[in-house]
């Protein structure tokens, strides 16, 4: 008996230039559903959206019958076309098809928006990749597809997909070096990108890429194409993306993975609503691919999947003194999650003993056990205090500890030592502290009571190539001495020893909020409950972010008011668009406004009926131009609703007039089985930036420092579209933000992250950027002529594995 395999988008698209109008549906029926997302995000009107779709459909298959069209990456082309097709008919002018294009190659659709961004190397790249490449890239690398998914398309088993998505990844970045290259970089970049498709893989020794690290250090142009070759997929998403599906792309792959991730109905939808027991026996095909993503099957358990290898130590190590020899490796038990294992240790030359490696840094290696017919553990710790331990505020001491030897621990024990004026917070009953401790975020099977001078933590042994982590809430004093750093001291069956942070009690900084290691995602959105109160043009221009009226200070600001709920003042909403596979770990709301707090917001999740009163757990007043201001804050975990989803809040404490702002941001972690293992940190302040007070300083202690790519999401009040030189650097490197008008030079321009209904979201920043962590990893605030409150930063660095 035959069987009767799926045919590809390449084989379809043959047969329908030569006349075969069912395989032409059949691409229609695959494709269709995403172009009709588009276009119901670029038309008014469900009717229109399906007339431009029919259109763009029909022209398509004109272009196949005389020869030209796609050869295999059919939805880039469809988009592209289906944009050209709207752009059209809105300047009255219809058929899309033009003699050129009958044969000529593929050609883009720019947005006036977009203008120029087809000639950036990136783009350059994309478009000069085979077709089957630009297809997989498409697919995986923006619309997020996995290899079961795609696999119809190229009519191929799931596992090749997989090793043609490795291919594909490491052509684009071959062509994104040739594409930067032929830009007559300036001569001393030249041998640094020469080499910079082996840095980004690893390839290099130590001492190989000290030379790089140090001229990315001083070059902004080599810093970003390093950003670009290290994360393919945000390279796709921000210049290929928009290339492609216009400024529209956030709402079609936010609606695209709403309708099941390719949007497509025909194999894909089938397969998403076939018994787990058939899809079962299709992910046969995938076997071949297992390996490869062993590391992103289970979903986060943040402190004990494959974490970072951690720097060698600073401490010496401590034997103990007449310890029994090691037990058996210990089967981990049924809260021990499977992680891929560890590359193994170098072992030493025959006859050598092996040397303990030289202290430098916050932890600490125990040296391996007597060398038998019993595996050995080798644990490696270190310590820190997260974000900045500021004094009067509280904050967050992490103890990362990791095995990696080539057998289990004994039973750990972890006896934190704090300086005098930082004391751990223990729980409360009924009004009374009790020892228990409950660390912050993922406990992983530690368990935690309060001592004098610190915490004492027990937890089950800890297989080999596994990490865990704690996350200790503390309080720092008024008085406590500046510098006093934390220490731990680890202890198991045969090994024990001891780390100190590098970095302790400071008089200014973020305290850190919220932290956790794992694979996770991080997001900041927000929107502003303020705008422009007049009738006039310029009013309307402005909200449009027209004109040259886009302040704050140049209007009588008034409420807004989104949500036609009679019982509101104020509201408005905005998009949280992580894979519906997320589980959400933690999430903060803020919110802020040029008036008195009172405390009290309202918050809405998706599939709420209605609206939750919000009370802060901390709130902060600060002197602004136009009088008192504030900065409130609310954890709001256990009120999210389903991701991804639109969120409101409403009826924050705001007071109408000229200079005035309100407005909110949801800060979230959420657990993320497709992303690399991460660490992540919130921390949140209230600080005035302004020529008098100076810039904000932002130390971002506990993250390992790595040149891998980082992700920061800030949330910032009262900044101004019209008062340039607001700038955000990390270990002296400018960032540029991801919306509004992305200017280095003017990074607080009044926009926010999925902010829904409104362009200009007065007063109210909610911004991007991408960096590398570095080796000086502070953040800096800085204005030259606007006044801002900055609030909070959620940071999010890919750690070594």
């Amino acid at each position: 008996m035959s069987v009767k395999t799926v045919q590809g988008d390449a084989e379809l698209l043959t047969e329908t230039r030569h006349g075969n109008a069912v395989a032409y549906g059949g691409l229609r029926e695959r494709h269709a559903p995403a172009a009709r997302i588009l276009a119901r995000l670029l038309v008014d009107g469900p009717a229109e959206a399906e007339e431009a779709v029919a259109e763009t459909f029909a022209g398509i298959l004109h272009l196949l019958r005389r020869g030209g069209g796609p050869r295999e990456a059919f939805r880039p082309y469809l988009l592209t076309a289906l944009r050209r097709t709207v752009h059209d008919r809105s300047q009255g002018r219809g058929g899309w098809v033009t003699d050129g294009e009958a044969s000529g190659p593929w050609v883009p659709f720019v947005d006036p928006a977009l203008s120029g961004l087809e000639r950036s190397p990136v783009a350059r790249a994309f478009l000069s990749l085979p077709e089957r490449w630009r297809l997989v890239l498409w697919h995986a690398g923006v619309e997020g597809a996995g290899p079961a998914e795609i696999a119809p398309l190229l009519g191929m088993p799931a596992g090749g997909v997989t090793a043609l998505v490795h291919v594909a990844r490491e052509g684009w970045r071959q062509a994104c070096l040739r594409a930067h290259l032929a830009g007559t970089p300036r001569q001393e970049c030249r041998p640094v990108l020469g080499m910079m498709g082996v840095y980004v893989r690893g390839g290099l020794a130590r001492r190989e890429s000290r030379p790089l690290d140090e001229h990315m250090d001083g070059c902004a142009e080599c810093h970003d194409v390093f950003l670009e070759l290290a994360d393919v997929n945000q390279g796709l998403r921000v210049i290929v993306g928009p290339l492609v599906a216009g400024p529209a792309l956030p709402g079609y792959l936010a609606a695209l993975d709403r309708a099941g991730g390719t949007g497509a109905a025909g194999p894909f939808g089938r397969w998403r609503r076939a018994p787990a027991s058939r899809r079962a026996v299709a992910a046969g095909a995938a076997v071949g691919a297992v390996s490869l993503a062993a590391a992103l099957a289970a979903v986060l358990v943040p402190v004990s999947a494959q974490g970072p290898q951690v720097p060698s130590a600073a401490a010496v190590p401590e034997p103990v003194a007449g310890a029994p020899t090691p037990a058996p490796a210990p089967v981990p038990g049924p809260q021990d999650p499977p992680s891929p294992p560890l590359p193994p240790s170098p072992e030493p030359s025959p006859g050598k003993a092996e040397k303990p490696r030289r202290p430098d840094g916050p932890g600490a290696v125990a040296p391996p056990a007597q060398r038998g017919a019993v595996p050995a553990p080798r644990l490696i710790a270190r310590i820190d205090a997260l974000g900045a331990l500021v004094r009067s505020e509280a904050g967050i001491v992490a103890v990362r500890l990791r095995n990696v030897g080539a057998g289990g621990s004994g039973e750990l024990v972890a006896d934190v030592g704090l300086p005098d004026g930082v004391t751990v917070l223990a729980a409360a009953r009924r009004g009374r502290a009790v020892a228990a401790i409950r660390p912050v975020g993922t406990v992983d099977g530690w368990a935690c009571r309060a001592g004098s001078g610190g915490a004492r933590c027990f937890r089950r042994p800890l297989a080999a190539g596994r990490a865990t982590a704690i996350f200790l809430r503390v309080a720092v004093s008024p008085t406590a001495a500046e510098g006093s750093a934390p220490s731990v001291r680890i202890s198991a069956a045969g090994i024990g020893m001891t780390a100190r942070a590098r970095t302790g009690v400071r008089t200014a900084g973020a305290p850190a909020r919220f932290a956790t290691d794992g694979q996770v995602s991080t997001s900041a959105i927000g929107n502003t409950l303020m705008v422009c109160a007049s009738v006039a043009p310029a009013c309307r221009a402005a909200r449009s972010r027209r004109g040259d009226r886009r302040d704050n200070d140049l209007w009588e600001m008034g409420p807004l008011d989104q949500d036609r709920d009679p019982s509101t003042r104020s509201s408005s909403a905005a998009r949280l668009a992580l894979p519906r596979r997320s589980k959400v770990v933690w999430a903060g709301l803020y919110w802020s406004a040029g008036a008195p707090a009172d405390g009290r917001i309202k918050f809405k999740a998706p599939g709420d009926g209605g609206y939750t009163r919000v009370r802060a757990e901390r709130v902060t007043e600060r002197e602004l131009p136009a009088g008192v201001g504030y900065q409130a804050f609310a954890d709001v975990t256990r009120l999210m609703g389903r991701l991804p989803g639109t969120y409101w809040a409403a009826d924050a404490s705001l007071r109408p007039g000229v200079s005035r702002h309100a407005g909110w941001s949801l800060v979230v972690i959420a657990a993320d089985s497709r992303q690399p293992y991460s660490q992540a940190v919130v921390v949140d302040t209230a600080t005035v930036v302004d020529r008098e007070h100076g810039p904000a300083w932002i130390p971002l202690d506990g993250l390992t420092p790595t040149a891998a790519p980082v992700r920061v999401d800030l949330v910032t009040w009262e900044g101004d579209a019209g008062l340039t030189g607001d700038r955000v650097t990390l270990g002296g490197r400018p960032l540029r933000p991801e919306a509004g008008d992305r200017d280095a030079g003017n990074a607080f321009d009044g926009s926010a992250t999925g902010a829904e209904g409104t362009g200009m979201t007065f007063g109210t920043d909610v911004d991007g950027f991408r960096s590398t962590l570095g080796r000086n990893p502070v953040l800096k605030v800085s204005t030259g002529r606007d006044v801002l409150l900055f609030g909070a930063a959620v940071v999010r660095v890919r750690a070594r594995s």
